[in-house]
């Protein structure tokens, strides 16, 4: 993403201190200085995105999952739009439709496409909200 998009600031965000040195390790190798690689708690939280890409941790439970991503969703910038890719049969729809109710009006959450065993759910801010 930050190779493709030269002029923008990149969050990698995780939970694992391997993976985020890996992410660091290898933006410095491609010469990249718009990566940021932290852990959630350390990204200001008045921070908005353009852009959220996410494999969201399923498995970490129901509830730190809907946790997870009242706190993430919700700092999307006007227009802002999240892409989670997610295993049809690790609930991708019921979790559209749960995403759907809670975010409200200020959003619109769809079912952008389907490959082979995956949904890409698309989370939109309306233009104004935030």
């Amino acid at each position: 993403m930050a190779l493709r998009s030269p002029n923008a600031r990149v969050f990698a965000v995780d939970v694992n201190e391997r993976c985020l040195g890996l992410t660091r390790d290898n933006a410095a190798a491609l010469g990249l200085d718009n990566v940021t690689a932290s852990r959630p708690e350390e990204v200001d939280p008045n921070l908005r995105f353009d852009t959220i890409w996410s494999n969201p941790p399923i498995r970490i439970g129901k509830d730190e999952l809907h946790a997870l991503l009242l706190l993430w969703l919700p700092r999307l910038a006007p227009k802002g739009t999240a892409w989670l890719v997610v295993q049809k049969n690790l609930g991708a729809d019921s979790l559209q439709k749960w995403m759907a109710d809670q975010l409200g009006g200020g959003f619109s959450v769809s079912r952008h496409s389907t490959a082979k065993s995956f949904r890409i759910l698309k989370v939109q801010r309306n233009a104004g909200e935030g």
